[in-house]
């Protein structure tokens, strides 16, 4: 809230009684005090005691008051200065009048001001960096020509993101995965092709099996829109992802397993996430395999040229209607008009305002009047990911020569990596290989010097990949999210046990007129560019809607699947829907046992006595 602004006599005209002005640091105050009333029932003066009285010995500067300096503040009574000590505390207004102010200008809120400037309403977009993308940055130099250090990968079902970056003509390429993958588990290295790593110990593979089949199941009974009415949502959001998986796997292989497949997919440790939270971001993904593949999954693509030229392209389109350098610290829509003031003491007025931030941030914004408890709430209770992204760059593609893509996936407690996939451009140029160092390892590799994380994982690689080559990069570049302020962490917030069914349902309702985007409050991919493509649109269209522009019916807008990245089903194989579980196993074998037992005492009980 803006406090009172009195107004001062900046080099005032009077001197002390020394003869000297005071100092121009010298705090200048107006001090109000109230002369002791007449008589009984008479009104109290205020006076103002900053003024010399008339006979005072000091003098004026020069003898006299020069023209610019600001009368003194003398409200006669206390009624008059209660009104003006409310009018002080409203911000003034400078002609800075808009139909919708967005704030944030990452990929959700440049894709809700787009949209709503093709309906020709007046948008402007306030984003605290000063450069818009959020979650999403190009690097830009003579080492890399371009790096993606944020988020990078699209694929099939992403068909809001491919369509908004074709229309902006910025192509895609794929990842590759020409080679094999590896999987690095015990101190060995394990070349494979496909999605997951192959399992040899046959209770492994079970337990691998069961574990992929029963996270779908469980996550088909969630509605993508509403998680918090799943039929066993309260049961499901008591317990953490850890709790789950300690529960369906038997085998230590595939369990370790899951633990990394929660990391990588959230960049949280199982035992922090909801497992109904977990289960339904999973979902809305498409399921265990879309979400973790690269071919036909969500890491198939990247933009050619980075996808910071999404946000970058918007913002040229939108010209002057986004402002850098400016975080929004006060909302008040008290009044007719909502007054936005931003860090640096600029303000707006607008109509409606769409957040377009994580919704951690908003804790940052003074409300007026304040938010309902559950949002508030719900805004302290939902943490950000964490992770540093990290790209080594190097003379040539050493690891093509084995036959490998440069895809690893890397089970060590002490690896600072835990993913990697093959970052050389398009054109083969630039040989690189990206890799994430995730959750727990993301706050405890943070404290190293940036050449001895990079020193790390070039020795990670070498041991990994097998070849000393991996020991002698041309270039690093890298990017820890956690300390980035405007985000809070990397790739979104994700909700501990218990909040989703408490506070879930509160995420995408309206506060006022204020609506929220931002891809944490997407229903298709949240945590990706896709889900912030929707969350921006759909709050869009809430406010068209709120405008008289859109009905209803039109808010949420089924997206036709992309032409040019088109999505293969995903199918199971008869063993794969059939297979039982460990558990299931033992049950067979002990029944069988037991069958067989009983034939066996049976036949002997039938037989002739000699």
């Amino acid at each position: 809230m803006l406090g009172p602004s009195l107004p001062c006599v900046w080099g005032s005209p009077w001197v002390s009684q020394q003869g000297s002005a005071p100092p121009l640091s010298a705090p200048l105050a107006f001090a109000l005090e109230r002369a002791p009333p007449s008589g009984p029932g008479s009104t109290p003066v205020w006076i103002d005691t900053s003024a010399p009285p008339s006979d005072s010995s000091q003098g004026a500067v020069q003898g006299s008051v020069p023209p610019w300096a600001v009368p003194p503040f003398k409200p006669k009574s206390r009624e008059n200065f209660t009104q003006t000590m409310t009018d002080l505390e409203k911000p003034s207004i400078t002609g800075h009048m808009f139909d919708v102010v967005v704030i944030g200008g990452g990929i959700s809120g440049l894709a809700a001001a787009k949209l709503l400037s093709e309906y020709k309403i007046n948008v402007l977009v306030l984003e605290a960096r000063d450069r818009v993308g959020g979650r999403t940055y190009t690097v830009r130099n003579e080492h890399v020509k371009w790096v993606d250090v944020g988020g990078a990968y699209v694929g099939p079902t992403q068909n809001r993101i491919l369509r908004l970056s074709k229309e902006l003509g910025i192509e895609t390429y794929k990842v590759n995965v020409n080679e094999r993958l590896v999987q690095y588990v015990k101190g060995k290295t394990y070349p494979f092709r496909g999605a997951f790593p192959p399992v040899w110990n046959p209770l492994a593979y079970l337990d691998y099996n069961n574990l992929w089949r029963t996270m779908d199941d469980m996550g088909k009974e969630i509605p993508v829109d509403a998680p918090w009415q799943a039929r066993h949502a309260e049961e499901w959001d008591k317990i953490t992802m850890k709790d789950l998986i300690d529960k369906i796997c038997w085998t230590k292989t595939a369990r370790e397993f899951a633990y990394l497949f929660v990391n990588i997919n959230v960049t949280s440790e199982p035992h922090e996430v909801s497992a109904l939270w977990f289960l339904w971001y999973v979902r809305q993904c498409g399921g265990t395999s879309r979400i973790f593949s690269v071919t036909n999954g969500g890491q198939e693509r990247k933009f050619v040229g980075g996808s910071g030229q999404i946000s970058e392209q918007i913002m040229a389109l939108l010209g002057d209607k986004v402002k850098l350098s400016s975080p929004v610290t006060y909302i008040d829509q008290t009044d007719d008009n909502i007054i936005i003031e931003t860090l640096n003491h600029e303000h707006y007025e607008c109509k409606y305002v769409i957040s377009a931030i994580p919704p951690v941030l908003t804790a940052k914004i003074h409300f007026k009047p304040e938010l309902p408890p559950e949002r508030n709430q719900l805004i302290q209770r939902l943490p950000m990911g964490a992770v540093i992204k990290c790209m080594v760059y190097y003379k040539e593609a050493f690891w093509k020569k084995k036959d490998y893509c440069g895809c690893m996936i890397i089970e060590d407690e002490e690896a600072p990596i835990s993913i990697t996939l093959d970052d050389t451009k398009p054109d083969g140029s630039l040989p690189a290989i990206m890799g994430f160092i995730l959750a727990r390892k993301a706050e405890r590799f943070a404290k190293l010097h940036k050449d001895i994380r990079k020193r790390k994982i070039c020795e990670l690689y070498a041991k990994v990949l097998g070849s000393q080559e991996a020991l002698s990069p041309v270039h690093y570049e890298e990017k820890n999210w956690c300390e980035e302020q405007y985000s809070g962490g990397c790739y979104t917030a994700y909700f501990p046990p218990g909040i989703m069914t408490q506070y879930g349902r509160v995420i995408r309702q309206p506060v006022g007129r204020i609506y929220f985007a931002g891809t944490e409050t997407a229903t298709q991919w949240s945590g990706y560019m896709e889900g912030a493509v929707e969350a921006g649109e759909r709050a869009a269209r809430e406010v068209l809607n709120a405008l008289g522009k859109v009905a209803k019916k039109d808010i949420w807008v089924q997206e036709p699947e992309s032409k040019d990245v088109p999505a293969l089903e995903i199918t199971h194989t008869f063993l794969e829907r059939n297979l039982p579980s460990v558990p299931g196993l033992l049950k067979i074998t002990g029944f069988s046992t037991s069958v067989a037992l009983l034939c066996f005492v049976l036949y002997k009980f039938k037989q002739p006595q000699s």
